[in-house]
């Protein structure tokens, strides 16, 4: 292998035209690590909001941006079993993915699943580890539970949909537009809700409040969430997009017994992320294979166009996922 590869680094704090090709030097598997030769990696919230100083990477993380990617194992480290050089796969990256290889924790990959490709696959782990450990492990969802995710036609939410309503919940999303609604019903929604145009705590409340909520909204849409919920219910926060403080009355959460917790996933250990992945594995690969569950795909962007992605994916346009080809497939 070559000591140097291209890579895509953040100059400095700012908007997507920070984003530049670099060269840097090759990573090596550690112990308990592979190396993978990147195909595609999915480019996220989480990206934008560490290009623009607002989300420092662990200290034993890159600095290259990038939380997933799919390709081709290149290299084993020791300690690791189960894989084995030219193994295709997705991994839940610490970081540095919007590079040419990139070494992650061995027991954070996963196979290509069946009838799947590259670019396919690149879309799977963020999205999937966080609706999984957020929605099903910490949100508690069940069969016949009203369920309300906010953000309805992101990578997140279209992933949230299909795995909720395949375990038979009632899903219910807010999004914002008539496109983007209409997606959300098609992907299996009961009822998707144009924030413009309606008031989702009436609708919620019509439908008779939600057992669980999904939010990565934040801001003023707190409150309206605890407005929302039905006697007993729970809300799992991801995200602050419209910032994390509030001026809110708490009295209802004990009058009506409600719950609100949240996680990201990147700060969690290494071990806490392996067991999402063993979970995946079993309980959602599976539908994958299958082909009762798949990524909704919004848009492809070459290696060098690195701003335009998150350009596009800042405007909040996209349905889906958007996805960076490094290495192609």
């Amino acid at each position: 292998m070559t000591q140097t590869m291209r890579a895509i680094e953040i100059t400095k704090p700012g908007g997507p035209e920070v984003l530049q090709l670099t060269d840097r030097p090759m990573p090596r598997a550690g112990h308990g690590q592979v190396v993978i030769k990147v195909a595609f990696a999915g480019v996220n919230r989480p990206d934008a909001l560490q290009r623009a100083g607002m989300y420092n990477p662990p200290k034993t993380a890159s600095d290259l941006p990038g939380l997933e990617a799919s390709g081709e194992i290149s290299e084993i480290g020791a300690g690791v079993t189960g894989w084995a050089v030219g193994d295709q796969v997705c991994a839940l990256l610490p970081g540095g993915g919007y590079a040419e290889y990139v070494a992650t924790p061995a027991a954070h990959c996963l196979p290509v699943p069946d009838g799947l490709d590259m670019k396919q696959a690149a879309c799977l782990p963020e999205t999937f580890f966080t609706v999984w450990s957020n929605v099903f492990t910490r949100g508690g969802l069940k069969g016949g539970e009203r369920f309300l995710i906010h953000g309805g036609s992101s990578g997140i939410g279209t992933t949230a949909i299909q795995l909720a309503q395949h375990f038979g919940a009632r899903v219910f999303v807010t999004a914002g537009s008539a496109e983007k609604c209409a997606a959300c019903v098609e992907l299996g929604a009961e009822r998707a809700i144009n924030y413009k145009e309606e008031d989702f705590v009436e609708v919620m409340k019509e439908a008779g409040g939600a057992d669980l909520i999904l939010d990565m909204v934040g801001g003023d849409y707190i409150p309206r969430n605890f407005s929302a919920l039905a006697d007993d219910g729970r809300l799992v926060q991801i995200a602050f997009l419209q910032g994390p403080k509030v001026d809110m009355n708490f009295v209802q959460l004990m009058t009506r017994r409600l719950t609100m917790t949240g996680s990201t996933l990147r700060p969690q250990s290494d071990l806490a992320k392996a067991r999402i992945a063993q979970d995946l594995r079993e309980a959602v690969w599976p539908l994958l294979a299958a082909g009762k569950v798949a990524p909704v795909m919004d848009s492809t962007f070459a290696f060098e166009q690195a701003c335009d992605a998150h350009t596009r994916m800042e405007t909040s346009t996209h349905i889906g996922k958007i996805v960076l080809e490094i290495g192609g497939a």
